[in-house]
């Protein structure tokens, strides 16, 4: 499941929804200036939807400005986000209602566009200042968007905050205390006794059978299959400039490892084109194909016949002369980066 999030530069974690990451005691984020790596769950609040998230390293990034009055129903917003994995996206849209009761607290309703993968980004003012956090669209709505108000969102940060410990923690969703890791000797809440689960107790993915092997080869080649994971039998490993993706295809028994190079020049087509078959012809193990616009370099393997010795040896042949004719490609035949921006 994807989502966005905000970046708190003070306490150096990062702001989303309870559901985008529930289950997980660790999730992959990706930012602009802060590489893609695993980001502890470190607070939930099933109540108000929120999750704070840690970082290994230190960032210094420019400061979140929250705002201190509450906006007015006609007011422009601004809604940002990662919509169907579409990085650092944007919509504009007027504030339809100030207070859309829930409970015991309440909304912002807005009809700036969102989408999947919305949740969790920042809703900001004409100031650019952070008014809310964007946690769900109705689709059959129109454009009917909610965000939860900064005040309710400092309400629940504060309240780990005040703890000052570094243990996992969550809000109880029935009596709201916070509650931390050494406190809980059972699957429910020490203060009122409804059902309680930290991020901390979140089973770990163990794969099984020939995803296992898969991963234990690109462990020993030097990557973190937890980055890696696209799915439960798909892989994206980033290898210099090269992207390759990895499927296990269960009905068929069949391993793909595609790395797609670059895109196809605007001439000299012939000129590429002899090239790839002529390449074909070199290395019996790697395939060249074109799929619409992108030159993609390719191995086959059947599950039955890998081994994590055998394999490594194949995947890091497809990862080294991935990177090697990426730049051939480019830098000789005119072609385009995949993933210029």
């Amino acid at each position: 499941m994807g989502g966005s999030g905000v970046f708190l530069q003070d306490h150096q974690v990062i702001l989303t929804n309870e559901h985008l990451v529930r289950d997980n005691r660790e999730v992959i984020i990706e930012a602009e200036q802060i590489p893609r790596q695993m980001a502890k769950v470190v607070y939930t609040d099933s109540y108000y939807d929120l999750a704070l998230l840690q970082l290994d390293s230190r960032y210094e990034l420019p400061e979140l400005s929250w705002s201190d009055a509450e906006p007015k129903a006609g007011a422009k917003v601004l809604a940002m986000g990662h919509p169907f994995s579409l990085r650092f996206s944007s919509t504009v849209g007027t504030l339809s209602h100030e207070k859309r009761l829930q409970d015991d607290f309440y909304y912002y309703q807005h009809d700036a566009a969102l989408n999947p993968g919305s949740s969790g980004g920042p809703l900001v003012n004409e100031a650019g200042q952070l008014i809310g956090i964007n946690m769900s669209d109705i689709e059959e709505g129109q454009g009917l968007g909610f965000a939860l108000p900064v005040r309710f969102i400092q309400e629940s940060i504060q309240r780990y905050l005040e703890l000052q410990s570094k243990e996992v923690a969550a809000r109880c969703f029935s009596c709201r205390k916070v509650i931390v890791a050494s406190e809980k000797t059972s699957a429910y809440c020490p203060n009122c006794g409804a059902y309680l689960t930290l991020a901390s107790e979140a089973e770990l993915f163990e794969p099984v059978g020939t995803p296992y092997t898969i991963e234990q080869l690109l462990t020993a080649l030097g990557h973190d299959v937890r980055i890696a994971r696209r799915g439960l039998n798909t892989w994206e490993i980033l290898e210099g400039s090269a992207h390759i993706l990895i499927s296990y295809h269960e009905d068929s028994g069949l391993i793909t490892g595609d790395a797609h190079l670059c895109h196809l020049p605007q001439e000299n087509l012939g000129e590429v084109y002899q090239f790839l078959l002529n390449e074909n012809y070199q290395d019996a193990g790697l395939t060249f194909s074109v799929k619409g616009r992108d030159i993609i370099l390719s191995i086959l393997i059947y599950d039955r016949y890998l081994e994590v010795e055998t394999g490594k040896k194949r995947f890091q042949h497809l990862f080294e002369r991935a990177d090697h004719y990426d730049n051939i490609l480019v830098e000789e035949f005119g072609a385009g980066w995949k993933y210029d921006v």
